[in-house]
């Protein structure tokens, strides 16, 4: 007489045979072996380059908006910030002009779900580095301006000398921006800045191997002589006011 070990063990043995029997332990194996096919992102290298921008595209604009939240939070120094920021400005007019033939910034944003009104206001609206006054003492005034004048007259002689390539004009422009924005209590309209801020976005939508056109340097010097007039005459009222 079998003991009950023994009656389980052959129960057991029945119910394996019973699944061999029938396949379906061999035909589940074999499913399970296969591997799904993978799915290429692209076929080409041109396609491969294209989602290559796009991700720079991407974590320009988040790096963007991190920065600026951080900034609005004194998480960062104005200096740091003020590189930083210029930096990605910069990136993001090299990386915005690539892709401009397969879609906007826009379509591109709202097609990735990318939520970041900062950046959008850094990156497409501003274009330049939120700057901040400086303070109203003496010393610190006279060196602002010092600094503007001789940025002023750097930018304007590096274009009669037939500098051309935005990345020798936008830092330039930059620089000077930066100053003028600096500088106490002139107006939130002072023209100087519209004019400088204006040819600043222009350059930051170009690549830094691109070139003016020999109509927009000519424009481009007009606009600055006229700037650095209107900001001598804003600081001869200062002084006689």
């Amino acid at each position: 007489r079998p003991s009950r070990k023994q009656k389980s063990k052959r129960n057991a043995t029945n119910k394996t045979k019973m699944v061999d029997r029938t396949g379906l332990g061999e035909r589940f194996a074999s499913d399970m072996s296969l591997e799904e096919p993978e799915v290429p992102l692209y076929e080409t290298g041109r396609e491969r380059q294209t989602f290559d921008e796009m991700a720079n595209l991407y974590a320009i604009i988040m790096a963007t908006e991190h920065l600026e939240r951080a900034y609005v939070q004194d998480a960062v120094d104005q200096k740091t910030y003020t590189e930083q920021c210029g930096r990605l400005i910069s990136q993001f007019g090299v990386a915005e002009h690539v892709l401009k033939d397969q879609m906007s910034t826009e379509t591109f944003m709202s097609l990735y779900q990318m939520d970041c009104p900062r950046a959008v206001e850094r990156l497409l609206v501003q274009g330049v580095p939120q700057s901040v006054k400086g303070g109203d003492s003496g010393a610190n005034h006279a060196a602002t301006v010092a600094e503007t004048v001789q940025y002023f007259i750097t930018t304007m002689d590096a274009i009669r000398l037939e500098q051309r390539y935005v990345d020798e004009l936008q830092p330039l422009l930059s620089d000077l921006f930066d100053s003028l924005t600096r500088l106490p209590e002139t107006p939130n309209d002072f023209e100087p800045n519209r004019k400088v801020q204006t040819w600043l976005k222009k350059l930051n939508s170009m690549r830094a191997v691109d070139e003016i056109e020999e109509e927009d340097a000519r424009q481009l010097l007009h606009d600055l002589d006229s700037a650095y007039t209107e900001f001598t005459r804003y600081l001869k009222s200062q002084s006689s006011s």
